[in-house]
């Protein structure tokens, strides 16, 4: 017996005795299937916003820092699939949803001409002592297979987190711009030959924290910033 077949056979085995759920209605998955069952997944609610056209997210940094372009996968709702998803890949060790998102959106992105003159893909990182206790960063994977689909470079040692802010999930706006500032700087060890950076997030609301880390990352002189984001809360 070969080991792919064996695999197969091992796999099917654990499917039975510890079946895939889908994170959507908690229906078991279908072979092939992965997070989402096939409905679940038709009623993912994305924003189809593409790279070549003006958007909302676009329009949430008009005024306050320059941004090339942005865009977000999906919308971010208080009840509703994609919070739950969310909440599973940042609270509950589910790293593998980044993932799922990342290689869905890498094949609708991978032919964006705007996104072919990208060179390097980064992070909004935590600070050190939170992703000790999560683990990992909740946008890494998700990053990770964007840099991939566009042929760009994934980098997570360019911009630092220094201070170790508390979640901003329950924040409003002022609160979020408040607890976002001079928490990130650039890591002074490490050579900044980028043109054009494309910085990711897990869900945009007022932008505070991709702004904060552009004006950081902005101190690169002469680069371009375009930004990416898996969710964006409709008005932010």
């Amino acid at each position: 017996m070969n080991i792919k077949r064996l695999a197969k056979i091992l796999n099917d085995i654990n499917n039975i005795l510890l079946p895939l759920v889908c994170f959507g209605c908690n229906a078991q998955l279908s072979r092939g299937e992965s997070v989402l069952c096939a409905v679940c997944r038709h009623e993912l609610p994305l924003t189809d916003y593409t790279f070549a056209d003006e958007n909302p997210v676009d329009r949430i940094f008009y005024g306050r820092i320059p941004i090339k372009k942005a865009g977000a996968f999906v919308f971010f709702a208080k009840n509703g699939i994609v919070k739950n998803l969310l909440h599973q890949l940042k609270y509950k060790k589910q790293e593998h949803i980044g993932a799922f998102f990342g290689d869905w959106l890498g094949a609708l992105l991978g032919h964006e001409p705007l996104l072919q003159t990208v060179d390097v893909v980064v992070p909004v990182p935590l600070h050190p002592k939170k992703q000790k206790k999560r683990g990992y960063n909740q946008v890494a994977l998700f990053s990770q297979k964007i840099a991939t689909s566009i042929g760009a470079e994934y980098r997570d040692d360019i911009l630092l987190k220094v201070i170790n802010t508390k979640t901003q999930t329950k924040k409003d706006r002022q609160l979020r711009w408040e607890n976002a500032k001079n928490v990130f700087q650039l890591n002074p060890t490490v050579k900044k030959n980028f043109k054009h950076l494309l910085l990711i997030d897990d869900v945009i609301t007022t932008g505070a924290t991709i702004e904060a880390c552009a004006k950081t990352l902005h101190q690169v002189k002469g680069i371009d910033i375009s930004v990416l984001s898996i969710a964006v809360v409709p008005g932010g």
